[in-house]
């Protein structure tokens, strides 16, 4: 026993194919706890660093008790008392299983642990005293079956042979079967009851352990008188087939056995053999009248593929003869277990990026069946980049195939289908979760492709003006956003001192806008990612200064010059109707707030003249008298259509005359036409000459988008709310067609307009007198731009590039 306790076989098996190792250890049972099991670490190359770095340890199973490995030496010890008749059973080879594993790169490693059997059993009769009845007649070399013995042990340890004393009368004969040896009782010599009755005999068994060890039995054979026909079966021995989980009460077999006697010597009973174990009489029951042996309990081919049960046929003679048969239940298998998977992982998450043929888990499956029914197929969906590679054994690789993308799935359901190759076969399935980790491989996204608003003009500062979100597809800190403005320059300023982002996105004002500096913003925002490296996406921003009126009209015709208040002619011959002259407004604002009214405020004789609120014309209501005041007066008042609205007025002294004192009047104008054009002017000159020999028609509107595309400037002539707006459009003289178009406020009740052609330029010297007067008391150059157009349009007014409107 000593010795076989220091045996200790060692077997290992590399396996080249990827990472599998298989180990092979042999060792008696009934090791103490802590008893050297084998070297793993030597035997695998590894070193003690290099097994505490790669975590050694042992996958869960059901030998994970009975063994614990040690760090980080290496070795595989004893953890539990192993008795191998417990965990074994009768099996000659007693065989467990471990599976070690490896971290940092992953790796499993198969062992197998033989338990070697020690003698540690003595053989066992069930029955301690067997009584025995043969008959006086029964012949010499007839036989009698006794009860074997049973042994724990397996293989040299277990019963190895029988001796009976005393000697003599009978003699043993052992005969050897799957199950073990079996004693039979040979009678050697004929039996005579008058002489002696009763025999007393033992019969012992030995094992072949070292030292042996046995067990006994007594034998109390009676002679009994003459019955001289035994039963007999019309078989010795029975084969039968019986499918494994057959229903309790199902027939296994149908015994029959004869007697040639009569009466009760001739009736047949059956019954169990004394030596038939109990496990055999908890699964078979039998009619002890008809002989049918029929199914009692759960027959599982997985616990047993043969029962071999002897069975007794005993007539009813005094005394009884009694006959033997042996019947062999083949129980053939049915495919009745599912296969299982266990599944290991050594890690939690698989990065984004993981190459193909990273390793995502361990699988390793079983099937309790036999044959084909305990060979299992893997298998996967088809629409997951993951694959099964056979590692050894039922021992399979999780391993990805393709690339992934954790934006588009974060976690896979992976469903692992187990099929055996039964008929009809069967499956499981086990769903594990495999986790995809983020990298940084998207750029921030914004909610739109562009952002606009409008921004009403002398804003407070830090007004909160848009908010704009963009969102990133990673996940933490590769998914948080922050926005910076992407500086460029506007009006010769950098946008920053326009704007200013926070960062949740909201676009605060920096300063106060004013539309008549600025009309639009358009710039840049980035959002960038807290990723590493970071990633970054631009979008662009564009706002719109909305027009508040806060610019009053603009008096341009006629102006002052030194204070001196604009004269104005009109001969006392003018009839009613008489067009003195026009009063001409501008207005720096856009849209309703540009447009302009006109209305009489004041007048010397306010029933003479009348002003049209339209287009600002001065014109006599009747016929002048001589009695009417020769110097008029006029102050007229010019409106925008602002909410509030701003004015300005325009004084006008008429001085009625006689028609000889017109031409004064005229050489006076005449001297200040020989003042000299300024560059301005002649540059404005050119601009009228080029227009010309085109022969294209500027125009002019309210709108600012019929006016000027790409600008804000533009006059508004004359609109009191009605006229919205007129564009003309001037063709080559000799075309006979011209286009116009005009437009209206709703609530006007007209819609007609006067075209008057030909247009006849107006003299170079009466531009000069006209735009020399203005520039004199307007500072235009430093004026905004709008009014630098306006001035064009003035100038075209006078041209007559605009036809007069009547209403």
């Amino acid at each position: 026993f000593l010795g076989l306790r220091a045996l200790l076989l060692v077997s290992v098996s590399l396996q080249c194919a990827g990472e599998m190792t298989q180990l092979r250890y042999s060792i008696p049972e009934e090791l103490a706890p802590g008893a050297f099991v084998g070297d793993v670490a030597k035997d695998l190359g590894l070193d003690a660093a290099r097994v505490l770095s790669r975590q050694l340890q042992i996958m869960a199973g059901s030998a994970e008790k009975y063994f614990e490995a040690k760090v980080p030496n290496g070795v595989l010890v004893v953890k539990e008392r192993l008795d191998r008749e417990q965990l074994c059973g009768p099996s000659l080879h007693c065989l467990l299983y471990l599976e070690l594993l490896l971290a940092n790169p992953t790796a499993s490693h198969r062992v197998e642990v033989e338990l070697l059997d020690v003698n540690d059993n003595d053989p066992v009769f069930l029955t301690s005293l067997t009584h025995l009845e043969i008959a006086e007649s029964a012949m010499p070399g007839a036989r009698f079956p006794l009860e074997s013995a049973e042994d724990l042990d397996v293989g040299m340890n277990s019963v190895s042979t029988y001796q009976l004393s005393p000697r003599g009368q009978f003699s043993l004969s052992v005969k050897s079967h799957k199950g073990g040896s079996k004693p039979e009782l040979v009678l050697e010599k004929a039996l005579d009851r008058e002489q002696q009755q009763r025999y007393p005999l033992v019969l012992t068994a030995l094992d072949g352990g070292v030292p042996a060890k046995s067990g006994t039995a007594k034998i109390l054979v009676s002679v009994i008188d003459a019955n001289d026909n035994p039963p007999v079966f019309n078989q010795s021995v029975y084969k039968v087939s019986l499918l494994e989980n057959a229903p309790v009460g199902a027939l296994v077999t149908h015994l029959q056995a004869t007697d040639n006697d009569e009466g009760a010597n001739g009736k047949v009973s059956y019954s169990f053999s004394s030596h038939t174990p109990q496990k055999i009489r908890k699964m078979f029951s039998l009619n002890e009248e008809t002989g049918e042996i029929r199914v009692l309990g759960s027959v599982d081919y997985e616990d047993d593929t043969l029962y071999e049960i002897d069975v007794r046929a005993k007539d009813q003679g005094s005394p009884s003869m009694d006959a033997h048969c042996n019947i062999l239940v083949e129980v053939v298998d049915v495919n009745d277990n599912e296969p299982i998977i266990r599944f290991t992982s050594l890690t939690t998450t698989i990065p984004e990026d993981a190459p193909p043929g990273t390793t995502a888990g361990l699988l390793r499956v079983s099937d309790a069946d036999s044959g084909g029914n305990g060979e299992v197929q893997l298998h996967l969906p088809a629409d997951i980049p993951f694959q099964i590679v056979p590692s050894f054994k039922n021992h399979y690789s999780l391993i990805t195939s393709g690339p992934l993308d954790r934006e588009e799935i974060s976690q896979y359901k992976v469903m692992i289908t187990a099929t055996d190759s039964g008929s009809p076969p069967l499956s499981s399935q086990r769903n594990f979760l495999v986790n995809i980790s983020d990298l940084n491989d998207n750029p921030p996204h914004f909610s739109q492709p562009a952002y606009e608003t409008l921004v009403t003009e002398n804003n407070a500062l830090g007004l909160p003006i848009i908010s704009i979100s963009a969102f990133d597809p990673d996940l933490g800190q590769n998914s948080h956003l922050s926005y910076s403005l992407v500086e460029h320059i506007i009006n010769g300023m950098p946008i920053s001192s326009y704007v200013y982002v926070m960062e949740n996105g909201t676009i605060y004002s920096g300063c106060s806008f004013d539309y008549e500096q600025t009309q639009q913003l358009v710039f840049q925002i980035q959002a960038k990612d807290n990723g590493s490296p970071p990633l970054c996406a631009n979008v662009t921003v564009s706002i719109f200064i909305i027009d508040q009126n806060d610019n009053a009209p603009l008096v341009v015709y006629p102006v002052t010059k030194k204070g001196v208040l604009a004269q104005q002619p009109v001969p006392f011959s003018a009839q009613g109707g008489y067009l003195v002259t026009k009063v001409t407004a501008v207005d720096a604002d856009s849209g309703q707030n540009a447009w302009v009214s006109y209305k009489l405020q004041q007048a010397t004789d306010p029933s003479l003249f009348q002003v049209s609120a339209f287009t600002g014309e001065i014109r006599t209501v009747r016929a002048l008298l001589e009695q009417d005041a020769p110097s008029q007066e006029l102050v007229v008042e010019i409106l925008d259509n602002g909410k509030p609205p701003l004015s300005a007025t325009a004084t006008l002294i008429l001085n009625l005359e006689h028609e000889h004192e017109l031409g004064t009047a005229d050489l006076r104008e005449s001297s200040m036409e020989q003042e000299g054009l300024s560059h301005l002017t002649l540059q404005l000159i050119i601009a009228l000459i080029t227009i010309s020999g085109l022969s294209a028609l500027a125009f002019v509107g309210a709108p600012a988008r019929d006016v000027f595309k790409q600008s804000s400037p533009k006059l508004q002539l004359n609109s009191d709310g009605t006229l919205k707006y007129m564009e003309v459009t001037l063709r080559p003289t000799d075309s006979q067609s011209q286009c116009y178009r005009a437009s209206y406020s709703p609530g006007s009740d007209r819609s007609d307009f006067t075209f008057m052609r030909p247009v006849d330029y107006p003299q170079p010297s009466t531009l000069t007198r006209d735009f020399d007067t203005f520039l004199s008391h307007t500072d235009t150059l430093n004026r905004p731009r709008q009014v630098r157009w306006h001035f064009v349009l003035f100038l075209l007014s006078h041209m007559k590039l605009v036809s007069p409107v009547t209403l």
